[in-house]
């Protein structure tokens, strides 16, 4: 393994920055809740996803502790949904030896199934063409450094499990402004043939006769906030393998309206049909 490399700065040390990152993949599975035979995602990323991608991209052994990364704000942007894929998945093991009992004994040791078992189906869930922006907020000099080992990581990526990894760039860099105006002010990042096909469902939607390429778009977002009314269970305390731990942390959900990356975005509507004449809520469902 690895050694790991010197402690980053802490998050107090300096002033404070943003650290954009672009979470795209063929899959991706951020389980915040899920036993060995069902293996859930939730509909964007976790804090300890995002978190256990940096400190593997940093080389942090799994025993090390997260004094560093735990005070960082975080903020996630969802660009492009995904669509849920239910996969088939079974395990055996190689040698032909019956799988082991999920409970252990009073040693701590895996008894076998019985009757023996060879082989376990089990049920996971991953999300197919999601795009997010995660944005976290903390000292420039810490965010620097991560910035650096996730170009060149130290050990690989992945978008909540080993068998997700991301697409490029992961780090979209530093921005100095605030965690919520960096979301709102950072570019679409769905793809060409994602864009283009939003532009021509909303032309077709306006009764156009073309595709309409607005300036800015509306996209949901999660942000860490004291006040938030919404509380998750997600937060890693130790990835230590003999003592994984985690919390819970507030969040509020919203909207930004963000720049939506058309080369030749139309003129702003005036006459109140457009996207700045108030949120559509089913307009990602394509209604």
């Amino acid at each position: 393994m690895t050694p790991d490399p010197s402690p980053p700065p802490t998050a107090d040390t300096d002033a404070r920055a943003v650290l954009l990152l672009r979470l795209a993949g063929p899959l991706q599975s951020w389980g915040s809740r899920g036993a060995f035979n069902r293996r859930e995602t939730s509909p964007e990323p976790t804090r300890s996803g995002v978190i256990g991608l940096l400190a593997a991209a940093a080389g942090y052994a799994r025993e090390r502790p997260l004094d560093e990364l735990l005070p960082l704000r975080l903020g996630v942007r969802v660009d492009l949904p995904g669509t849920l894929l239910r996969d088939y998945h079974t395990v055996s093991d190689y040698r032909g030896r019956p799988l082991p009992q999920a409970g252990v004994n009073a040693k701590g040791i895996q008894k076998p199934t019985s009757p023996p078992k060879p082989t376990h189906v089990t049920t996971r869930y991953y999300l197919q063409d999601a795009v997010f922006v995660a944005g976290l907020a903390g000292s420039r000099a810490l965010l620097e450094t991560l910035h650096l080992a996730v170009r060149g990581p130290a050990f690989p990526l992945a978008l909540g499990r080993r068998s997700c990894p991301p697409t490029q760039p992961v780090s979209l860099g530093l921005r100095d402004t605030g965690l919520e105006d960096a979301l709102r002010e950072e570019p679409w990042q769905a793809s060409r043939r994602a864009r283009e096909a939003y532009a021509s469902q909303l032309g077709r939607e306006r009764g156009a006769g073309r595709a309409v390429r607005p300036a800015r778009v509306d996209r949901s977002f999660t942000i860490e906030d004291p006040d938030g009314d919404d509380v998750l269970h997600d937060a890693p305390v130790s990835f230590d393998p003999h003592a994984r731990s985690f919390t819970s942390r507030r969040v509020r959900h919203g909207w930004l309206s963000i720049p939506s990356g058309f080369p030749n975005a139309d003129p702003d509507p005036v006459d109140g049909s457009g996207d700045d004449a108030g949120h559509d809520p089913f307009a990602l469902l394509g209604w």
